[in-house]
């Protein structure tokens, strides 16, 4: 479960990277009323952020929250889950 975490992490951080772009830390972080040591820690992959901050984030990055989670999806494959046996859950996420 740490290392599924952890690689859920990365790939959050690796997404923020890419879509902050030019704005800075300082800047982004004052948009969302995140403060700059939270940006980073999810930045470095340190931060496991909540839903709420994830949406936000989002915003402040001109993407949709259900872009961010696709490029999340993307990022970690199909294959991807927290939960080892997923027998009961398909491929659209919905239990058969």
């Amino acid at each position: 479960m740490q290392d599924r975490k952890k690689e859920l992490l990365n790939a959050l951080a690796k997404i923020v990277k890419k879509y902050r772009g030019e704005k800075s830390i300082s800047q982004i972080s004052m948009e969302i009323d995140v403060s700059k040591s939270i940006w980073l820690m999810i930045e470095r992959a340190q931060r496991d952020a909540q839903f709420s901050t994830i949406w936000r984030i989002a915003e402040a990055l001109d993407i949709k929250p259900s872009f961010l989670v696709n490029e999340l999806e993307n990022e970690l494959g199909e294959n991807f889950s927290f939960i080892e046996n997923t027998s009961g859950i398909n491929r659209t996420g919905t239990y058969s």
